[in-house]
């Protein structure tokens, strides 16, 4: 590992991550073992390591797997599910599977076609989707918070996109922890987001993790792809630019770099008068707009 000036063995990789990632959960105050820990899994080595690590430091914790109806059948979607509910039988975890064509009425493809008009990629309504279950789930379930498996690449790609544009709101809200909101909004934490994507994908072959390799069909040509591609050259040339780069970000946000967009000030949030979630707009949602007109012109065009 050239960022960190160091080399470890299989048994001591293995005791250095697990170690790294409970220092990272102690530094930024992410949870602590009496609470209930609800872990968003994809099938992935990211979120399935993660899954993995918190079990073994001893920590509570449920999975949730959110079913996109991505290549129906047996294409992506089927495949990490698959690799999830493998491991969860392995380890007799309990996993939460909400299969999005049946709680919304389509797949993500379906849903994008009926909205985007092939003029976009799903990612857009995959991502609003996936938060508006991630949270609903938190809160249905009584767990005190959310976790996701973003590594330092994603971590960095998102922080590079938003740097590139001066998107100040974004930048506020970019961290370790997401803290949980009056209105509803579920807490949420990161505790890999300084391991680089090579260590987390060590850890689960070390360990010994059946994971999906494949990619979503639809992430080819998105920006944040792009983004790692550069940044991975700047890695290359001089390695731990990436964690330098998160790092002094950080510390600007601790200076009250951002101070004047508290993220934890949430504008105006009410509640969804078809669902009851919380949102920023006076009356539905976007989750619940979206999928309405989504059922609408399926209806339509039945």
């Amino acid at each position: 590992m050239r960022q960190h000036k160091l080399a470890l063995c299989k048994e001591h990789f293995l005791v250095w991550f697990t170690e790294q990632t409970q220092r990272f959960i102690n530094k930024y105050h992410m949870f602590g073992y009496e609470d209930r820990i609800l872990v968003a899994v994809s099938g992935g080595k990211d979120s399935l390591a993660l899954w993995n690590v918190l079990h073994r430091l001893g920590y509570q914790t449920d999975g949730l797997y959110i079913g996109l109806g991505i290549n129906q059948g047996t294409g992506y979607s089927a495949e990490s599910l698959q690799f999830t509910e493998k491991y969860a039988t392995k380890y007799n975890h309990k996993l939460i599977v909400v299969d999005v064509a049946e709680f919304a009425g389509a797949t993500i493809p379906e849903a994008a076609a009926l909205t985007l008009r092939g003029k976009g990629k799903p990612c857009s309504v995959c991502g609003l989707t996936k938060r508006y279950i991630m949270n609903m789930v938190a809160h249905q379930g009584d767990y005190n918070v959310l976790v996701t498996g973003h590594n330092l690449d994603d971590e960095v790609a998102v922080l590079f996109g938003n740097t590139l544009n001066w998107a100040v709101g974004y930048l506020a809200r970019q961290g370790p922890v997401l803290e949980e909101t009056a209105g509803g909004l579920a807490r949420k934490a990161k505790p890999f987001c300084r391991f680089y994507e090579r260590e987390t994908a060590a850890y689960a072959l070390l360990q010994g993790i059946d994971y999906i390799y494949e990619e979503c069909p639809h992430a080819t040509g998105a920006k944040s792809i792009y983004y790692k591609v550069q940044l991975n050259q700047l890695e290359a040339d001089r390695p731990g630019t990436k964690l330098s780069f998160y790092l002094s970000f950080l510390r600007a946000k601790e200076s009250g770099f951002f101070a004047h967009q508290n993220p934890a000030v949430q504008a105006n949030l009410n509640r969804c008068q078809t669902c009851g979630q919380p949102t920023s707009a006076p009356e539905q949602c976007a989750f619940c707009r979206t999928w309405h007109r989504v059922r609408s012109r399926r209806a339509a065009a039945a």
